[in-house]
């Protein structure tokens, strides 16, 4: 077992080459037996029970395990097999039932209650207090407090929404995988930009075959329904990529994720009722920095109120448009994205692909590095020495002062057998260990950008540049934290509907003509981001942004009410939800046939369960936020010396409000999203 390259991996990176599917199940198998001998142990010694020996060696435990599970979790969302993924969902199982075998332990939560109890509580960090009030609302929310037999059940449902969200997640990955078109030649792909063309060429080459292959991978997905004049073509594409993982979509019924979203949705409302939530959007809000589904509704509708009359707006301009200009009487949904490039070509002489020659990802990559450096005094290097799990993979350090803070690996680019999407995610943890080491804190930066082709850099569009911007916030808050307590290090014991804000906020810098001279040049001339295409792209900045408020308000909006609804016992009862919402706030109105949520994996198999709200009301925060920027000077002033220290060295060691606060020095208003949304006017000067 030691020999295991999943284990003794305290202040270490992983092994990569190391590791196979057959490492998986032994490691999480050996260290929660591990951890529940060590726990046991301690629980044994009939001490009063204090930091130094119950919650560090606690902390320590939960660390090595993390170590052994990022990994393999990160490994089967960049590089998934069917072994991998048999192995993981069976450690992942393995998990599930240690979670709740722990979260139920009344002998193990008296302990931490006694702890909290004690003398010494009152001398202990402002960090380790947080942890240790975290610790007793956790065993509270898993049950603890619940009758044996009701104990037995919670088990079983988190044991089942643990496969069911899994098997969700698995679908919409088959399923887009599955589909693809072949052309042999470019006919057809008339209007889509030359600097795609080839990444379509390489697909049809991924699969032995001449011409071009469309795949439903966003960075294919998109430039098609955007930009081919095929219309045929895009109708084609848009209804295979809105109807994965339905009965409808590629695979049909193999995929189908209609049976998986009730049962999720069945076992999450059981759940919230056996811990005495009226709902599961209740039991969510219980981490979160909003209180009821009330509070979250009146948020929305106060978005809603804003921003629909500047949707419907948006909309009546495009259908004008379209039937003035190319004769379009009614505007399907395959025609929404490919007319509105056209009106923004009209309305601003700029289109999203022309832009890509003054994002290549080299360039954006190191500006974004440098608007780090002048805004937290850091220094970011790539180190090749270490050892890597896939070749488009780069690995950095991050110091200050020549003292190593932090490390990250960065997997930029789309391809097979990776997760669409992008996402940050911790590999190690900031901890400060009873031995005195410190371990530094590693992520995972992952995106699905478009791929450098023969000859020809990855170039980026500025939306890709937005994402990687964002992604890295997330980063920067795990990787600048400079809490010791590792379970609220960094990102983690953020409420839910705060870690958004220091993602969002990074975006701004994409948007600053300073921030946009650092990441711009042009792949073969270096030449800078031409004063005409820069002044047009800031003024394209809110184009349709009634619509793209509307959408993220649907989503939202369908979150909270089918978390909400306690009778959705069929696919079709969660689509009349859908129908519902969009009578409320949808300007644009998708054609019945249309499935997505049968792929929002958010809501269904990633953490935004009743918390999809969380973009929007984190989004608040950070434009709030870069108000001060705008007051001070993005580069300038004591604000950005205020940011870290009162946002991302704090992680979750003190409550979101309180560190927005400090920052602000007063609570968040919405004044500042819907101005920077272009939905307020700006104010007079």
């Amino acid at each position: 077992m030691i020999d295991n390259p999943l284990l003794n991996n305290a202040n270490t990176l992983p092994r990569w080459s190391d590791i196979d599917a057959t490492h998986v199940v032994a490691a999480i198998e050996f260290l929660l037996e591990k951890s529940r001998y060590e726990i046991k142990q301690r629980l044994n010694k009939g001490v009063p029970f204090t930091w130094e020996n119950f919650a560090q060696p606690l902390e320590e435990l939960a660390d090595e395990l993390n170590s052994a599970w990022a990994p393999i979790s990160h490994l089967h969302g960049v590089k998934n097999s069917p072994e991998l993924r048999a192995e993981y969902e069976k450690a992942q199982q393995q998990l599930t039932a240690y979670s709740t075998e722990m979260g139920q332990n009344n002998e193990l939560y008296q302990a931490w209650q006694s702890l909290a109890d004690s003398p010494e509580f009152n001398e202990l960090t402002m960090a380790q207090r947080k942890m240790v009030n975290n610790e007793l609302r956790d065993f509270t929310l898993a049950g603890v407090t619940l009758a044996d037999d009701k104990k037995v059940i919670y088990g079983e449902l988190k044991q089942r929404l643990s496969e069911l969200t899994t098997n969700f997640s698995n679908n919409v990955l088959d399923a887009t995988q599955a589909w693809f078109k072949h052309l042999p030649d470019a006919t057809r792909l008339v209007g889509i930009p030359a600097t795609v063309l080839p990444t379509l060429a390489q697909a049809a080459k991924a699969r032995d075959l001449e011409g071009y292959a469309l795949t439903l991978d966003f960075p294919c997905y998109l430039p098609v329904i955007q930009y081919c004049d095929d219309r045929e073509l895009r109708e084609e594409v848009y209804v295979a990529f809105s109807t994965r993982a339905s009965k409808e979509g590629p695979g049909q019924s193999q995929w189908d994720n209609d049976d998986n979203m009730v049962a999720i949705l069945s076992a999450r409302q059981q759940l919230a009722q056996l811990l005495g939530f009226d709902s599961y959007a209740h039991r969510s809000l219980a981490t979160k920095m909003a209180d009821t589904p009330a509070e979250v509704m009146a948020f929305l509708q106060q978005l809603a109120s804003s921003s629909l009359p500047v949707a419907q707006k948006d909309l009546a301009q495009l259908t004008a448009f379209a039937k003035a200009n190319y004769g379009v009487s009614e505007l399907q949904a395959w025609d929404v994205p490919y007319y509105s490039e056209k009106l923004r070509e009209q309305e601003f002489s700029i289109s999203p692909q022309e832009l890509r020659p003054w994002f290549p990802a080299d360039k954006v990559i190191a500006g974004m590095f440098e608007i780090t450096a002048r805004l937290y005094d850091v220094t970011i290097s790539a180190d090749t020495s270490v050892e890597l799990y896939h070749d488009d993979v780069t690995f950095y350090r991050i110091s200050r002062d020549g003292k190593e803070l932090a490390s990250f690996y960065l997997d930029a680019y789309a391809r097979e057998h990776k997760r669409g999407g992008a996402w940050m995610a911790d590999c190690r943890n900031r901890i400060k260990r009873s031995d005195g080491s410190m371990q530094l804190p590693t992520a995972f930066l992952t995106c699905n950008f478009t791929p450098p082709t023969e000859g020809v850099p990855a170039l980026l569009t500025h939306d890709e540049v937005t994402t990687l911007f964002h992604e890295f916030g997330h980063g920067l808050h795990h990787m600048l934290t400079q809490v010791e307590t590792m379970s609220v290090a960094g990102i983690s014991g953020v409420a839910w509907d705060a870690v958004e804000l220091p993602s969002q906020f990074m975006e701004n810098w994409c948007w600053q003509p300073e921030g946009l001279a650092l990441i711009s040049g042009h792949y073969e001339t270096g030449e800078a981001l031409p004063e005409l295409k820069l002044q047009r792209l800031l003024a394209a900045k809110n184009f349709q942004s009634g619509l793209q408020m509307a959408r993220q308000l649907e989503f939202s909006w369908f979150d909270m009410q089918i978390h909400l609804r306690k009778d959705l016992d069929s696919a079709v009862k969660i689509q009349q939800v859908l129908a519902e919402v969009r009578d409320e706030v949808a300007v644009i109105v998708p054609p019945e046939f249309n499935c997505f949520q049968n792929s929002f994996g958010h809501i269904f198999a990633g953490g935004y369960a009743a918390g999809y709200y969380s973009y929007k009301w984190a989004e608040v925060l950070s434009s709030d936020a870069f108000a001060r920027f705008e007051e001070e000077g993005i580069f300038e002033g004591r604000a950005a010396k205020d940011f870290l220290e009162q946002i991302l060295e704090q992680g979750g060691s003190r409550e979101a409000l309180d560190c927005f606060i400090a920052f602000r020095g007063r609570p968040p208003t919405v004044d500042a999203l819907l101005r920077h949304s272009g939905i307020a006017k700006e104010e007079a000067a």
